[in-house]
């Protein structure tokens, strides 16, 4: 027993010990990317989990090609049987509003919460681009912070070529609300302000989302264990500020967010819900700031917003009032 005891005791002080020698351990525990669950989905062949949907990849700089898959709206899907991804790239010049879905962490775009997240968005008439970053899914490269934001700048580029100036959206899900905010800020710098943009469980600042962790709570009492986390996400360029990109966003916005996430607290959407409303203030815009919060009886917790049965309609009420 006191053997037992002694090696687990080795274990927990070791782990702050190999993080601080080996820095980009941080990183790979952020990103996740390298747990690629589904394990036994072929991403070249959506249509085994996603109807009237089509795999192409894009080349965001050398050397790195990303993964994406385009679902049409479901009011399509007769005519997309068979059809080539050629086809779909002209389809989504037909008008209809585009979303960018950038997922979180762990696993690809064909993980089931962001499938079935997908279909409703499909069925609510939209077309949707789910991206896998670099490194994520069967996407080439390294993620980083920079690497995610051009990723993502460079699809909401293409799609706007593409869908010929069509209303687009950004929708980021927990790592990917950073990557969102990220990107709008970029393209507002640009003089090209997103349309809108919609945040699932959004964290104020991703290492928040660390130090908040169950099992980082474990090391929190110990002196100056605190400072190392902060000190490692620096030195691995992870910030991840959605609490600073939103002081400066103008596009109307609309946070969705669980009262039950056990990953990403509820109180930090509605910390980003108050910074916006008074950067609206600041900035002298009237673009809507919106939020919903979810009851925990409904069960969604920091993944599951498929689940809301009004899902559709609030997205469809937002969107819609942006564009009349």
């Amino acid at each position: 027993m006191k053997r037992v005891v002694s090696f687990l005791i080795s274990v927990y002080v070791s782990v702050p010990v190999v993080v601080y020698l080996f820095p980009w351990i941080l990183g790979h525990i952020i990103f996740a990317h390298l747990v690629r669950f589904p394990f036994f989905v072929d991403l070249s062949r959506p249509e085994d989990v996603l109807n009237h949907t089509s795999n192409f990849y894009l080349d965001t700089e050398e050397g790195v090609s990303v993964g994406v898959w385009h679902t049409l709206p479901a009011s399509q899907w007769e005519k997309a049987a068979g059809r080539s991804p050629e086809w779909y790239r002209e389809a989504l010049g037909d008008g209809s509003p585009v979303i960018i879905f950038l997922h979180g962490n762990i696993g690809t775009r064909a993980l089931k919460h962001r499938v079935e997240l997908v279909k409703i968005l499909s069925s609510t008439g939209y077309h949707v681009l789910s991206l896998d970053y670099r490194g994520f899914g069967d996407s080439s490269g390294e993620p980083s912070e920079a690497g995610l934001t051009r990723d993502t700048l460079y699809l909401y580029k293409w799609a706007k070529k593409h869908s010929r100036g069509s209303f687009v959206c950004l929708w980021g899900h927990s790592l990917g609300s950073g990557v969102a905010t990220n990107t709008a800020v970029k393209l507002q710098e640009q003089g090209s302000a997103v349309e809108a943009i919609i945040l699932q469980a959004p964290y104020t600042r991703i290492g928040e989302v660390v130090t908040n962790h169950r099992i980082t709570k474990l090391y929190m009492f110990l002196p100056g264990f605190e400072s190392l986390v902060w000190y490692l996400m620096e030195k691995n360029n992870i910030e991840f500020d959605n609490a600073k990109n939103l002081q400066t966003l103008t596009s109307p916005l609309l946070i969705l967010h669980a009262k039950d996430d056990n990953l990403v607290p509820h109180h930090m959407g509605l910390k980003l819900h108050q910074i916006s409303l008074q950067a609206r203030k600041k900035l002298n815009t009237d673009a809507p700031i919106e939020m919903i919060s979810y009851d925990a009886n409904l069960g969604i917790s920091h993944s599951k917003v498929y689940l809301d049965p009004n899902l559709s309609d609030v997205v469809r009420k937002f969107l819609e009032n942006l564009r009349q």
